[in-house]
């Protein structure tokens, strides 16, 4: 069973509504696991994190993971782009005491087809797909799938987790979509106490979500 999808739409900086004069749509901030930011998906991030991640790993004396490392870095930034994200969340380089997790959370914007309401979306997610209030709080939907993939040739266990709320002033035609993606071996059960401990954080963090004015979201 696969996830309501999200529309195809182009990752370009300004948004066509913006273009045509509308009001550009509101940022937002939530709180993160210790050590955690938010980060753009632009070419000077990805950079970044490709000089981090080496000086990483051979301070590890881990070199010959270097070009592993690099090739998966640089696809999970091209598969970012395709499906615009427009920012992810991830420890920070240079922060002591980092909470270092299998996991990955990213934000991108959910819109409607032929600029109608998300209702339908809200309705099919919820009968197809088990969609519930994220803590009972009814500004978000929250659903979850778990599937097994291969990895570099192993087997690993994959929860995706999506929440959407509606962004204001949208009329429910735009919503903030966030997707957790956490990953473990293939044998590791669902109910297993630390996947059950980072789904619950990663609800909490999610919970914490305020809207700010255009153009100045940051992650607490």
């Amino acid at each position: 069973m696969t996830e309501p999808q999200l529309p195809d739409s182009p990752p370009v900086r300004v948004s066509l509504r913006e273009q045509l004069g509308g009001a550009p749509d509101p940022d937002f901030t939530l709180i993160l696991p210790p050590g955690w930011e938010r980060r753009g998906v632009d070419d000077a991030t990805e950079r970044s994190m490709l000089g981090a991640m080496r000086q990483r790993l051979m301070t590890a004396q881990r070199p010959e993971l270097y070009a592993q490392m690099n090739r998966l870095l640089r696809e999970a930034f091209v598969q970012m782009r395709k499906v615009s994200v427009v920012a992810m969340f991830v420890p920070a380089d240079d922060a002591e005491h980092a909470l270092f997790l299998p996991a990955s959370l990213t934000a991108s914007i959910q819109r409607s087809d032929s600029g109608e309401n998300l209702d339908d979306f809200v309705r099919t997610a919820i009968r197809e797909h088990g969609a519930t209030a994220l803590l009972e709080d009814q500004r978000f939907l929250r659903m979850e799938r778990d599937e097994v993939q291969t990895v570099e040739g192993e087997r690993v266990g994959v929860t995706t987790v999506v929440y959407i709320t509606p962004m204001p002033g949208s009329q429910r035609r735009r919503a903030l979509r966030l997707t957790l993606v956490l990953m473990r071996p293939d044998d590791v059960p669902l109910d297993d106490p630390p996947l059950v401990a980072m789904r619950a954080l990663f609800d909490l963090c999610v919970s914490t979500l305020a809207w700010l004015p255009a153009g100045t979201g940051q992650a607490a």
